[in-house]
Formats: structure tokens, sequence, C-alpha cells
């Protein structure tokens, strides 16, 4: 605010208000454990890729990269993001730990690639190099 930075402030606006509303939902707590705060950025961001897509299919560049300048800020504040051979290693692991061999297992796999990578990578890259990994 002291900086005069509208468009930041607006960004983290709207990360405080997403996690106020968080607060107040009916039976939650008093405070927010840290994995639903990271669910709540995350989905921000999701938010923002969105929109920023639908704004440049339509030809609005004005929108486009006040949502990507919003996406950038909210970033900031997740953890950083493995790259896809990181992921696939990692998937990989999990593939081999729980023994799963066909497309019937990916239930399980996803469940324990959504545990152990919240946070560090996308729902949608995980899902499809499970696919990808046991097919």
């Amino acid at each position: 605010m002291l900086a005069k930075d509208k468009k930041k402030l607006d960004a983290l606006r709207s990360v405080k208000s997403a996690i106020l509303l968080a607060k107040t939902d009916k039976g939650s707590s008093a405070e927010l454990a840290v994995d639903t705060e990271m669910k709540i950025l995350q989905k921000l961001v999701k938010q923002r890729k969105d929109s920023a897509e639908l704004y440049q299919s339509q030809g609005r560049n004005d929108l486009v990269e006040e949502e990507s300048f919003q996406l950038s800020v909210i970033e900031k504040y997740l953890p950083e993001q493995m790259n896809e051979d990181d992921v696939k290693k990692t998937i990989g692991e999990i593939i081999t730990e729980t023994g799963a061999s066909s497309m019937k297992d990916m239930g399980k796999v996803m469940g324990m690639a959504s545990k152990k990578l919240a946070g560090k990578a996308d729902n949608k890259l995980i899902a499809s190099l499970v696919k990808e990994l046991l097919s």
C-alpha cells in the first residue's frame, strides 16, 4: 500500500479475500491449515490461468496482462513448482511402491501422488503423467 503499487495490491487483496472467505465458511476453525491455504492459492492461480486463456482467445490483451501479472504475484507465495522430469520420476517411484500395473490402479497412484506432490506440481500434469506411465 505504501509503495502505491495498485496492481500488486489488487492481487494480494484477492488472496486475502479468498483466505478470509475460507476462514468464515461453516465448519471451519479459526485458523486454516497450511495445506488448505496452499490449495486456496493453487485455486487462485488456476483461475488466473483460465481467465488469461479466455481473454487471449477473445483478443482482450489488456485483461490478459492484468491476469498474468496477478498470476505472477500469487505464484511467489507458492512452493517452487517441480519440472516435468522430476514429477515423472516421483510418479515412477510411487508406481513401484504401490505395485500398480494398469489403469485400474490409477486411483491408488493418484491418491499418493496428490499427497506427495501437493503444491509442487499441477494436478493436470500429474494425471497426464500417471496415465502415460500406467498405459
